[in-house]
């Protein structure tokens, strides 16, 4: 309830009509069953506008450290996220992506929409990133379609660092559903794993239009950061 009053009646209203997203390919998204979107991640706001433009619900797996914070700062931002369909989880590898791996299988089992950045971390410099295989085992134990999504200029409006966002107009682009059936039973196996995220990449890649780097945008952030040193 608390979500469709925040998308319909509050948030949703005000971030329309002050950004005036664009959306195309809206009717490739499927109706109902499990589905998962895989986006590019420019921006922290790509997580608010893509459930805008939406007809059902997503959820995505946030950071845990976005709802420790205290003070009314920190209560806005856990309430917000939670408003907009985020489900925390503890993202620090080994047991803890097992079990980020289990909450959005839950999600799909129960017949919903999942919300999945490939790259694992925002692009640091708006180019596009290699993908973490993790989202090609999750359409496989999981069974479901997988939908490209790019989010085009959201870096423009709110870059990383930055508090406020500046107000221009964003777009959102919706590939055609992907089928991976083909590949059924075959999670173990790391090259198939690494074939369907490459393949997902090039569809985020020709979707966006973002130049393709064939290295983990964490490892890009690695390197700035030893730079600026």
């Amino acid at each position: 309830m608390f979500y469709w009053f925040m998308k319909n009646l509050v948030a949703g209203p005000l971030l329309k009509t002050a950004f005036r997203p664009w959306v195309t390919g809206h009717e490739n998204i499927p109706k109902t069953g499990g589905v998962i979107m895989a986006s590019n991640h420019l921006s922290f706001i790509d997580s608010v506008f893509l459930p805008l433009v939406m007809d059902r619900r997503i959820s995505f797996l946030a950071k845990s450290d976005y709802y420790t914070g205290r003070g009314v700062k920190s209560w806005l931002i856990k309430n917000f996220l939670t408003a907009t369909g985020m489900i925390p989880i503890d993202r620090s590898g080994g047991k803890a992506s097992e079990a980020s791996l289990q909450t959005g299988l839950g999600v799909l089992a129960r017949g919903e929409v999942l919300g999945i950045y490939p790259e694992g971390t925002r692009s640091p410099d708006g180019r596009l990133y290699r993908g973490r295989t993790g989202v090609a085992r999750m359409i496989l134990e999981s069974g479901v379609p997988v939908v490209p999504v790019a989010m085009i200029d959201t870096e423009k409006v709110m870059p990383i660092g930055s508090r406020l966002p500046k107000v221009r107009r964003i777009g959102i682009v919706i590939g055609k559903p992907l089928d991976f059936s083909r590949f059924e039973g075959m999670e173990g196996d790391r090259f198939i794993l690494r074939a369907i995220t490459d393949e997902i990449m090039y569809e985020l890649d020709r979707l966006s239009g973002q130049e393709y780097v064939d290295i983990y945008a964490s490892s890009a952030k690695e390197k700035q950061a030893s730079l600026s040193r």
